[in-house]
């Protein structure tokens, strides 16, 4: 069969998203793919379809009480100036997951499920009927690749691009949200500029309209999609001339794409007008143009080359791309694209794993690391690259690991924490935990050391919401006026570890120092006895006077502290 290495990396990667769907479906846990933004996007299908009510949305509350989908923070829609509510994502991701909406209705309707729109019938439809569009998806992109390069790079390029990176995880994971979705629609477009500019025809331009306009329907930042069409083939001046006698020759294969692509973003358009009155609807965004967040790339938060570094390979393809027709349009749309997604004022982008925001423009990003490859797979030394292909595979499938058992936090990640759990088989102890919340950490605890505090009696814990539970306050022991540590622990059993911290506070001569570690991490496990461990410097002169440990949320707490110890720990002695 021709190509095919190309055809087997399609289907391994297929078999991984399944692979990675059914391990992430735990026992006794409902399957949630309608959760937190990802409710946001399929809010559309159970209001129009099921319920008829996508104005006053008084379906909501009662879903919400059965099947927890909102994550908390209420639904994802806001009031208008009417009255009516709004939904506060586009409608494109919606249309997309239609078919798999009626495969689970026909499924619910036709057993025992109820037919609500979240019950599991509708679940496992979108969890796995996003693989299918993934199999198309790269189906697509291998065609792209193999007009360009051969089977054994084109291979290689949708290893690296997928399983290398963090598409796995919102394709087979997380996969309600948009990226997977609109990655199609990215492959499809690449495909459709390539056509018209090999034979212009009216049905291309058609088709290229559309999936533009439908693409910026199911996220607006992805107009700039129209980047790619404008810039493909004009890589020399001769190509460049010749592409622009060729749109005015077919001018009314311009206004053709205009019009369809009008029509790709008017079932939105309709939406908002039913919903608010007006055709157009600000949602809300805001940007930081002048001053992007380049941690977005570059910082230990969720940085794109950090914990996805076979993206750097992206980027250095882009210095081999003078050959091609495609490298004015790629340069042009991936320096913009990054561009804007560094600048949204939100840059955290919700919790992810690296930077999520820019997934769905990977097939762009697969040409510029088809680029690379081939150019590697000319030299001697391509071996190395092979290791370091499988490296960074490796390196993922870990991270993976660790994410979707949160210890890769997915919004609160620092150098030092990541620092002691990369490639870290083992368990996180309570102490690297505290690296979440606290940059100090002691190492040398062969020195001397003396105990501070030692509670082992059990103590019953209730705090009303936003008040601090005092757990001990001691008065300070001696007047030791060298740098000495703290090491503070406890073992705390509640429910409510959702944003609550183990707190102390060392009132010192001139100012207090404070410390603090979470109750909910990836160790922890609500209502069971947990211990909490972390460190405190504590400076030359510092004048201690007391020490108080206590519990903070902003819930209601109740809970049992069943041992506190503090002890110091002196490294100027042995």
């Amino acid at each position: 069969m021709k190509n095919l290495l190309s055809l087997i990396a399609c289907a391994l990667v297929c078999i991984v998203l399944v692979q990675y769907r059914v391990s992430n479906i735990k026992p006794g846990e409902p399957l949630k793919i309608t959760y937190w933004d990802a409710n946001g996007y399929y809010l559309y299908l159970p209001s129009i379809l099921i319920y008829h009510d996508y104005k006053e949305l008084k379906w909501v509350d009662s879903i919400d009480n059965k099947y927890h989908v909102t994550g908390g923070n209420g639904v994802q829609a806001e009031k208008a100036d009417n009255g009516s509510y709004v939904f506060k994502y586009l409608g494109g991701v919606a249309i997309m997951e239609l078919p798999f909406f009626c495969v689970g209705h026909f499924i619910a309707t036709h057993s025992h499920y109820p037919p609500d729109g979240f019950s599991p019938p509708y679940q496992y439809a979108l969890g796995f009927g996003i693989i299918f569009y993934s199999l198309l998806a790269l189906l697509m992109l291998r065609k792209i690749l193999l007009l360009y390069f051969d089977d054994k790079v084109t291979a290689i390029t949708i290893l690296l691009l997928t399983l290398a990176s963090n598409y796995i995880q919102y394709a087979a994971v997380d996969s309600g949200e948009s990226h997977a979705y609109i990655f199609l629609l990215y492959t499809l477009v690449l495909y459709a500029a390539y056509k018209w500019h090999k034979q212009p025809s009216i049905i291309w331009a058609c088709i290229t309209g559309l999936i533009c306009g439908f693409a910026t329907m199911s996220r607006p930042t992805e107009a700039i999609i129209i980047f790619i069409l404008i810039f493909w083939n004009t890589h020399t001046k001769e190509t460049a001339k010749a592409k622009w006698q060729l749109v005015k020759q077919h001018k009314t294969h311009i206004l053709y794409a205009a019009l369809l692509g009008l029509l790709g973003v008017l079932p939105q358009l309709l939406y908002w007008k039913a919903a608010t009155g007006h055709f157009i609807y600000d949602v809300g965004s805001k940007w930081q143009f002048l001053n992007p967040y380049f941690r977005v790339l570059f910082g230990f938060e969720k940085g794109w080359f950090i914990y996805t570094p076979v993206t750097l390979l992206f980027i250095a393809g882009m210095f081999f791309m003078k050959p091609y027709p495609f490298k004015r349009s790629v340069l042009w749309f991936c320096l913009l694209n990054i561009y804007i997604i560094i600048a949204w004022d939100d840059w955290r982008y919700g919790g992810s794993y690296s930077t999520r925001a820019l997934i769905q423009s990977y097939p762009v990003f697969a040409l510029p690391l088809a680029t690379l490859t081939n150019k590697v797979l000319q030299q001697k030394w391509k071996p190395i690259f092979y290791l370091a292909g499988l490296y960074l595979i490796g390196v993922n499938f870990f991270q993976l690991v660790q994410y979707n058992k949160t210890i890769l936090h997915f919004n609160d990640m620092n150098r030092r924490y990541y620092s002691h759990i990369f490639l870290n088989p083992s368990p996180p102890t309570p102490a690297d935990m505290s690296l979440l919340d606290s940059n100090e950490f002691f190492t040398n605890e062969e020195c001397r050391h003396a105990p501070v505090l030692a509670i082992d009696s059990p103590k019953v814990i209730h705090a009303d919401a936003g008040q601090p539970a005092i757990l001990a306050e001691i008065a300070d022991k001696g007047g030791y006026d060298k740098k000495y540590w703290l090491k503070v622990s406890g073992v705390v059993k509640t429910k409510d570890v959702w944003q609550t911290y183990l707190n102390a506070d060392v009132v010192m001569a001139n100012g207090i120092k404070h410390a603090h570690v979470r109750l909910f991490n990836a160790i922890s496990q609500p209502g069971a006895d947990n211990t909490y461990t972390f460190w405190m410097s504590v400076p030359d002169h510092a004048g201690v006077k007391s020490i108080k440990l206590y519990i903070t949320s902003p819930f209601t707490f109740n809970g049992t502290v069943s041992k506190l110890d503090i002890d110091a720990y002196y490294p100027a002695e042995k």
